[in-house]
């Protein structure tokens, strides 16, 4: 898995490519909310747009970082899924837990 990092109007992006599985997709992931928690950043957006594919561990390590991101004070959003991800977060029920957009302007502008 891939991670490039940006900022936009002080929302950290992170724009994530490739599987997010057990292993080393999980493990970047976690490392890079991690980063972004401890430079300071509260409002974190992941865009999940080329992302393949999320194994069971992919999708506690989204559910891990929402929880870290929250009790830190802060919003984690996830945008631009893709059938095969939105279908994941539904049969999962995981729909309802995240704050998902498909524009990221949108995205940006949704946090408070």
């Amino acid at each position: 898995m891939e991670i490039k990092i940006r900022q936009v109007n002080g929302v950290t992006v992170l724009d994530l490519s490739g599987r997010i599985t057990l292993g080393d997709g999980t493990g970047q992931l976690r490392s890079a909310m991690q980063d972004a928690l401890a430079a300071g950043s509260k409002k974190i957006l992941l865009n999940l747009q080329d992302v393949t594919y999320i194994d069971s561990a992919g999708l506690g390590e989204l559910v891990s970082g929402y929880t870290t991101v929250k009790n830190a004070g802060g919003e984690l959003k996830l945008l631009n899924l893709s059938k095969k991800v939105k279908d994941l977060l539904v049969i999962t029920k995981l729909l309802t837990v995240f704050d998902i957009k498909d524009d990221e302007t949108a995205a940006i502008a949704s946090f408070s």
